[in-house]
């Protein structure tokens, strides 16, 4: 009873913050005074769409496959591992919306469709707009969205193209759920808060329960006013879930981060309870990031990142992934985002029974975003 009495405070107070902006938005409209030279907000409507494509060529050094002879070779492949088509738009000023399908492959048994590429819905939420009460920026989100973190890391990181960041990759976190969320920016560029309550299952899977994950993310710029230090953050995260009653799936991280027009850097930690039936002994893995990114004025940019997860903090077993690669983006202008990369992944598994081979990857991989 005293969880359950939990679990409903938890969603009372994450749908209580995400409400603040619309409770407040009456009494702040009623004190906004037409001042000389005031410009009124445009409430034409309008859609743009927009698109992301993720393809490249990835060659499997190890481990390798068996032919049907029994040979050995190296797998190899041509992929597209993203291909959104973006819909975005305003009905007003004060909503818009955004709708984005996304690319999978279907691996249903006995499909006639396995293996082919078919589309599925990332994104489709619609948004109350804030700015004309809060710091620009700042909105209250219904429906199918990205959730707190991983949204806001792949924006300072921009390598999601070469993979996902740790926490998505090593499945601690996903990055689109559905929900009701809320997201605040502080005064003059200081951070946000972003905080919401979802279904818990991802954009994937549809809900199994009456469980409901709570989210909230705080960023922090403790130096925004000083030039050199501005683009430095701090940031901490707390998802607090449950699979099924009596079963956790909390997660917890801290992360900093610096951008600079020659280098983004950025080390994150994160830990986790996970409960594989209702009243089983918790599993607490944990896992860290430190990645950098060096870059000249012309372009080209470098990738050298490195991960380490413990699946069970208690054993001694350890994952451990190196990336290292060089890209070039391209400046094209006009709101058209183009990388080109070449890379090597490297994947070692210590102590695992039974043991595991190592990863060892070669890819070229492209990004285009308009």
């Amino acid at each position: 009873m005293q969880k359950q009495t939990t679990l409903v405070r938890r969603s009372s107070l994450a749908v209580a913050i995400c409400a603040v902006g619309l409770a407040l938005s009456p009494a702040a409209l009623a004190q906004v005074t037409s001042a000389e030279g005031y410009v009124p907000p445009d409430d034409t409507p309008a859609i743009k769409v927009g698109f992301t494509l993720f393809a490249d060529y990835t060659y499997t050094d190890s481990p390798t496959a068996k032919n049907t002879d029994g040979s050995d070779y190296n797998p190899n492949a041509f992929n597209v591992s993203r291909a959104y088509i973006n819909i975005t738009g305003q009905l007003h000023h004060l909503l818009s919306f955004r709708i984005t399908p996304d690319i999978t492959r279907e691996t249903g048994t006995g499909s006639s469709l396995n293996g082919s590429y078919t589309f599925r819905l990332k994104y489709g939420f619609g948004q109350f707009n804030m700015d004309d009460w809060l710091p620009k920026g700042s909105w209250a989100r219904l429906g199918l969205q990205q959730t707190p973190y991983i949204d806001s890391a792949e924006g300072i990181y921009r390598y999601r193209f070469q993979s996902a960041i740790m926490v998505d990759r090593d499945g601690f976190l996903t990055s689109s759920d559905l929900g009701l969320s809320s997201h605040v920016n502080f005064p003059d560029n200081y951070g946000d808060v972003h905080v919401g309550i979802y279904n818990g299952e991802g954009y994937s899977k549809a809900e199994a329960n009456d469980q409901k994950g709570f989210q909230v993310r705080a960023s922090l710029r403790p130096l925004a006013s000083v030039a050199i230090a501005k683009g430095w953050r701090i940031t901490g995260f707390w998802n607090s879930d449950n699979v099924a009653k009596e079963q956790k799936r909390d997660r917890w991280l801290v992360d900093t981060t610096f951008e600079h027009p020659y280098v983004n850097l950025g080390f994150t930690y994160v830990e986790a309870t996970n409960q594989a039936s209702p009243g089983a002994s918790e599993v607490k893995p944990r896992d860290f990031s430190i990645w950098v990114t060096p870059r000249t004025p012309f372009g080209l940019e470098a990738l050298i990142r490195y991960d380490e997860l413990k699946p069970n903090k208690d054993l001694d077993q350890k994952q451990k992934r190196t990336i290292v690669g060089i890209a070039y983006w391209f400046n094209f202008g006009h709101g058209i985002v183009s990388a080109l990369m070449a890379d090597y992944t490297q994947e070692k598994f210590d102590n695992f029974t039974p043991a595991k081979a190592d990863n060892k990857f070669y890819a070229l991989h492209t990004l285009f975003n308009f």
